[in-house]
């Protein structure tokens, strides 16, 4: 590793109305390396990465590139410094070619018209760097996620980028497109492209980093050795909680709860649930008071069964039952009149409204419930929002600041308040912890805890396999769209849900 900083900042800060974002951070990144930034949703993390590629300007401080003083005042000129950026969301053109995205603004020419033989060469070369072997010329929405992240990488590879930012690249990937993701930035390292790498889950960082940054409240914390900072010291240091290993073990050790054995009617039955091409005919049960959770990869149907069950996409087979009594859900209204509510994976598509306030997207659900002709007064809605800023840590200037606003936690616990304030009986969730930070964790799964514990039925969605193990009572292992088994008691283990996946168990 290089004695000399690739890319440095001494003595960052930023504002934003209300909060201070980043508090004279120092920070250090060389080549060669993957240093990992770790923090609570809020930290700083994001707005330190916006400083870096220009899309925010720092109001004191230093950027350094190779030693040189730089500001950025556009991502553009951030990228044409070798810096390229890819986050959560892919940033593509699903609707172009996979070569037209590797080259998307830099065509090459040939007597004025765009050179499409070399374009489509270029691009497949581009891959074959990262032993990757796709064809260039389709659509790069056919390709899955995993996939499109590898196009982005690619991309950044073809434009000779001395540094890669990757924010939360990870969320969306199953166990086995993150290993093949992590070969490639091993390979990158290699070849001396510094890579600054943003992700929450804890296993990720120790299996990639070399170092690690921690930040919290907009400050720099420390900056370690990852073979030297133990994971429950980084918990400690990314909460500052002093018992922050023990609500790790705590979070980590799977539920023995009694009062949750299976028995008396189930909430919700689902018997033959179907939709042909989406998924096979499929039983579930959720009962009051208990979690049962659903396991298995991306495309093996947890979604789809969610959405089947809330009426979101219809069924065109089987039957639901709640209570006991037979209903059919047209839409998530009817499912909502039944007393169930939903918090889904895609929470900036399908969740918030960024434009609104938090108060607005608190009441939203319930407004709906009533009918619009039923308005909820102004002062009940800001009761409302004030009562969940408060019980769910929603940190927040107040509940008039736009949604959009807030970091990717702070958001989930606004979705989990909007369903929260219709007093559900029956709650779906669907990676609820996706994309946010362990203290973000330990708060959300305390709260779903503490509800089960008074009555409500949960469905819990998580690619984390063990945040599965841990929170549920039992378990739906799906595999290719079908429902194979079902685990309760001294069943509920990691390496029992890893073999039915497999298909090493019938």
């Amino acid at each position: 590793m290089s004695a000399t900083p690739l890319l440095e900042t001494i003595g960052l800060s930023r504002t934003f109305p209300g909060v201070r974002a980043l508090d004279r951070v120092d920070f250090r990144l060389f080549p060669g390396e993957v240093h990992t930034l770790m923090g609570q949703n809020g930290a700083g993390k994001s707005t330190l990465i916006n400083v870096l590629t220009g899309v925010h300007e720092p109001e004191a401080g230093e950027i350094r590139l190779a030693g040189q003083a730089v500001r950025f005042s556009t991502p553009q000129e951030a990228e044409a410094a070798g810096i390229q950026t890819l986050y959560q969301e892919v940033n593509l053109c699903p609707n172009l070619s996979v070569a037209e995205n590797i080259f998307a603004g830099r065509q090459p020419r040939k007597r004025g018209l765009i050179d499409w033989k070399t374009i489509h060469r270029r691009a497949a070369e581009a891959l074959a760097q990262l032993n990757l072997s796709l064809d260039v010329t389709q659509s790069l929405d056919t390709y899955p996620i995993a996939m499109q992240q590898m196009v982005a990488i690619a991309r950044a590879v073809s434009v000779d980028a001395r540094i890669l930012i990757l924010d939360e690249p990870t969320s969306s990937l199953d166990e086995g497109e993150v290993t093949r993701l992590f070969d490639v930035l091993r390979k990158l390292k290699a070849s001396g492209i510094a890579i600054l790498f943003v992700t929450h889950f804890l296993e990720q960082t120790y299996a990639i980093s070399d170092r690690i940054t921690v930040m919290r409240n907009g400050e720099r914390e420390g900056e370690y050795l990852a073979a030297d900072l133990p994971v429950q010291t980084l918990v400690a240091k990314m909460v500052g909680l002093e018992d922050a290993g023990a609500r790790l073990a705590q979070a980590e050790a799977p539920r023995h709860d009694e009062a949750a054995a299976p028995g008396g009617q189930p909430y919700l039955a689902a018997q033959g649930v179907a939709r042909r091409g989406v998924l096979n005919p499929l039983d579930l049960e959720v009962q009051p008071g208990q979690i049962l959770g659903l396991a298995g990869l991306l495309g093996s149907g947890r979604t789809e069964t969610a959405r089947l069950i809330f009426g979101a996409d219809k069924a065109d087979a089987g039957a639901l039952h709640i209570n006991g009594k037979p209903v059919k859900l047209s839409s998530p209204r009817d499912a909502v009149r039944h007393g169930m509510a939903y918090c889904p994976e895609d929470r900036k598509k399908e969740g918030i409204v960024a434009d609104l306030s938090i108060r607005e997207n608190i009441v939203l659900a319930l407004q709906a419930r009533r009918g619009w002709w039923r308005m909820i007064g102004r002062a009940r809605q800001r009761e409302l929002a004030d009562q969940y800023i408060a019980q769910l840590g929603i940190k927040a200037r107040d509940a008039e600041q736009p949604i959009g606003l807030l970091s990717g936690g702070n958001q989930q616990k606004v979705l989990l308040a909007r369903w929260l304030a219709t007093e559900p009986r029956l709650l779906i969730l669907d990676e609820p912890t996706r994309g946010i930070d362990v203290a973000a964790k330990f708060e959300i799964m305390d709260r779903v805890r503490a509800l089960c514990a008074k009555g409500l039925g949960i469905l819990f969605i998580s690619s984390e396999i063990s945040e599965v193990v841990r929170v549920s009572d039992r378990i739906a292992v799906l595999r290719d769209r079908r429902k194979v088994a079902e685990l309760a008691g001294a069943q509920r283990s990691e390496h029992e849900v890893y073999d039915l996946i497999a298909g090493d168990r019938r």
